[in-house]
């Protein structure tokens, strides 16, 4: 899934004052330029690049999701959760997704790195250093999608299986997931929502098929097929 946008946008950030995003350390920059308080500058926060030139993973060094992972779409879904809510303040953001151990933002395309990194920066230290929950309602926190249900059938039961084993922690590794949405039984088609980095990524539908449905046809013979599902705002978009 990697592309060489990852290494011309690192290359970009080099002509610049700011980090190069790839895992690399904002504690000494930000220390300079954004003095705080001792609390925040115990924080050491990791940048990497993912294969979608809009979407950066930050990691804060402390576990984000405990359980699952969480994809917020627009600012409305971010309602629950006062970390996403501070993230879409700030102008230029259009989505955010929390993983087990990182936040990846996703910001609009006339909107630049250099100007967004310090203020979400600066959002998810505030959230740390604060004794806010990362959801208000924690029972809405995690998307269970992979969760093997008793009505579940011995495909289904093996889709999601692979789906959460094999496949997802791959995704995730470039900032992203994907959402099981279905089985047709009859059409063999398996139906998935790309999150995080992977929604809107220019390798994507690459990943969709050349990488997961191939596995999943492997393994399970009952599938023919995948397909990407969206939502009807995203689906208003394209």
């Amino acid at each position: 899934m990697r592309s060489n946008s990852v290494w011309q946008l690192a290359r970009r950030a080099l002509a610049t004052s700011i980090p190069v995003p790839g895992r690399l350390s904002w504690t000494s920059w930000f220390q300079r330029n954004y003095p705080s308080t001792g609390q925040r500058r115990s924080m050491f926060i990791q940048t990497q690049a993912t294969p979608n030139p809009s979407s950066l993973m930050f990691y804060p060094g402390k576990p984000v999701m405990e359980l699952g992972s969480s994809d917020f779409p627009n600012p409305r879904s971010a309602l629950n959760s006062p970390l996403a809510k501070s993230l879409f303040a700030i102008h230029g953001v259009t989505r955010v997704f929390f993983g087990s151990d990182f936040v990846t933002v996703t910001k609009s395309e006339d909107a630049a790195w250099e100007f967004l990194k310090p203020e979400i920066f600066a959002a998810i230290m505030d959230f740390y250093s604060s004794a806010h929950p990362l959801f208000l309602d924690s029972q809405a926190a995690a998307a269970m999608d992979t969760a093997i249900h008793q009505d579940d059938s011995e495909t289904v039961a093996m889709i999601k299986e692979l789906l959460e084993t094999r496949i997802r922690p791959a995704v995730q590794d470039d900032g992203g997931d994907i959402e099981y949405r279905g089985f047709d039984l009859d059409t063999g088609i398996v139906k998935l929502r790309m999150q995080g980095a992977c929604s809107g990524c220019p390798s994507s539908s690459v990943t969709l098929k050349s990488g997961i449905e191939n596995m999943l046809m492997h393994y399970v013979p009952e599938v023919k097929g995948v397909e990407q599902e969206l939502d009807a705002e995203e689906d208003g978009a394209h």
